[in-house]
């Protein structure tokens, strides 16, 4: 599809932390963005204001993706769409199981019902390497295992490392987009139903499907609320606050975290590389990274550098001990470069953290003096 091809996006979701990224990228380039989110009071607070940091250039349609009719009115004048509305974080998804299937499954079927009625060009989603469950994984004698599970009794003995069928300890390895999918908790499924749906209606009715597989988003704009996807966030508010980083297991499980800023280039690339239709993409940094040794870096980076992390020494339901992208396929394809390195993203990410910590602290003086008549207590 060439650059000039696609006028109007439309991003579901997209008043949130990837979405809002994702807005400021595109409109950098010279496309019109328009937004279909729901405002949750979860992220957005009680009063659903349209965040100050959504760019004022995007129009923001304040809906549902389940409401046909929201989707109608979102769909107007659009060229393509990225679709990224959903509830997310694998633990609550084990509880809040009818929540995430009516957002996540059922909200991308209305949603594809009226792209039948009005198709675009293109139909990008917003996928998650949760679909991939556990890592890839190697033994010494040469094995590759694709879909290992831990289990019960060893986590409950304190074992975190996988083992192969013959009790071998594994070694993690660069996941492919290749690797057999095995998802681990109700979130992952959903998203795997999000993904295999766009795919299937696109290949059905022309339109050229692309799904994004994404490793550990962070950066500026991400919420405190959930311990999975703001995991770097609540170790930036637990320094900052003198406390020390909480960590699970024991802290040694590597992750692939990648800024928020290159997931948002790679948004971009998906609308427009003709030779990314119909294909998914690993859209990580390519490095694994221990929680342990993240926690670290920002301790530094804060000059906390005495701030040990405390290790649960417990397993959370629906979490794997290794994943990281292997993202070749991206770079080949895409063209896709990751630009931002670990230290330079945990720094932007402290910064902002703290500038909100500030912001808080303020606001709740300013309520304190209207409470109190101005004088001081």
């Amino acid at each position: 599809m060439s650059d000039d091809a696609v006028a109007t996006v439309l991003i579901t979701g997209g008043a949130g932390f990837i979405g809002s990224h994702i807005t400021d990228e595109l409109l950098r380039h010279g496309y019109h963005v328009k937004i279909l989110d729901n405002l949750t009071p979860r992220v957005h607070g009680v009063e659903r204001r349209r965040p100050e940091y959504l760019d004022p250039q995007a129009t923001l349609i304040v809906g549902d993706v389940r409401d046909a009719h929201s989707v109608q009115e979102a769909l107007e004048g659009v060229d393509a769409v990225i679709h990224l509305a959903a509830a997310v974080g694998m633990r609550q998804s084990m509880y809040n199981i009818e929540q995430y299937a009516s957002t996540n499954s059922l909200g991308t079927a209305v949603l594809l019902e009226e792209l039948i009625r009005r198709p675009v060009q293109r139909l990008v989603v917003g996928s998650s390497s949760s679909i991939y469950g556990e890592g890839l994984y190697g033994s010494l004698n040469g094995g590759v295992y694709t879909t290992i599970r831990r289990t019960a009794d060893r986590l409950g003995k304190g074992d975190f490392e996988p083992h192969s069928p013959d009790g071998e300890v594994l070694y993690p390895l660069p996941t492919p987009e290749a690797k057999e999918a095995s998802p681990q908790s109700v979130y992952a499924l959903s998203k795997y139903d999000q993904e295999k749906m766009c795919r299937i209606v696109g290949d059905a009715y022309g339109m050229q499907a692309v799904s994004l597989r994404l490793f550990n988003v962070y950066g500026p704009r991400q919420g405190f609320a959930n311990h999975y996807t703001g995991a770097l966030t609540d170790c930036a508010v637990r320094l900052l606050m003198g406390e020390a980083p909480l960590l699970f297991e024991d802290g040694n499980q590597q992750r692939d975290f990648v800024h928020v800023s290159d997931v948002a280039a790679a948004f971009r690339l998906a609308l427009e590389v003709p030779e990314a239709a119909g294909s998914a993409f690993n859209i990580g940094s390519g490095l694994p990274h221990t929680f342990r040794s993240v926690a670290a870096t920002m301790a530094a980076m804060l000059g906390k550098t005495d701030s040990t992390p405390l290790t649960t020494g417990t397993h959370r339901i629906g979490e794997v001990r290794h994943c990281f992208a292997d993202i070749s396929r991206a770079r080949e394809i895409l063209g896709y470069a990751p630009a931002i390195p670990l230290a330079e993203g945990v720094a932007d990410l402290a910064s902002w953290v703290a500038e909100q910590m500030a912001q808080e602290r303020e606001q709740r003086l300013q309520q304190r003096e209207v409470s109190t008549g101005g004088m001081a207590i």
